[in-house]
């Protein structure tokens, strides 16, 4: 999937002097159904989450609380995304290599995934992944 599939969603954001409210609705605010939902939390200062793919899952990441940045690599070009704001998120399709740095402290990255936890689905292997990406753009 090239970069262009990943995009950036705006949540609903529901203001009130009592504090805001955003909510998320499967199929309606991202495209696919919410079959998983984790958070990153507590990240030592420098440390780097991610560095793989997904053949086929694609997910949704929110900084539900402080910041990090999510650098998208489609095998032939890469983009830096800045996540701050808890009513905004990214979509990432399947085949895109992701990975996670500049946490800040205290932050909490939230990400929804459209399928049940299945090692089978990583690629860990940078190389792996341009071979796939090569060989699907080839055929």
């Amino acid at each position: 999937m090239p970069l262009e599939d990943c995009r950036t969603i705006e949540l609903p954001k529901i203001q009130s002097s009592k504090g805001n409210l955003t909510f998320i609705e499967q199929n309606r605010h991202i495209p696919f159904e919410i079959k998983r939902i984790y958070y990153l939390y507590d990240i030592p200062g420098g440390e780097v989450r991610g560095s793989h793919a997904h053949k086929s899952l694609q997910q949704f990441f929110i900084a539900a609380s402080g910041s990090f940045d999510l650098i998208l690599d489609d095998g032939y070009n890469k983009q830096r995304y800045h996540l701050n704001r808890s009513y905004y998120g990214i979509y990432l399709p399947s085949m895109i290599w992701r990975v996670l740095d500049n946490f800040s402290s205290g932050s909490v990255c939230i990400v929804l995934a459209s399928d049940y936890y299945d090692e089978y689905d990583y690629i860990r292997d940078y190389d792996e992944f341009l071979a796939r990406v090569i060989y699907r753009d080839n055929v």
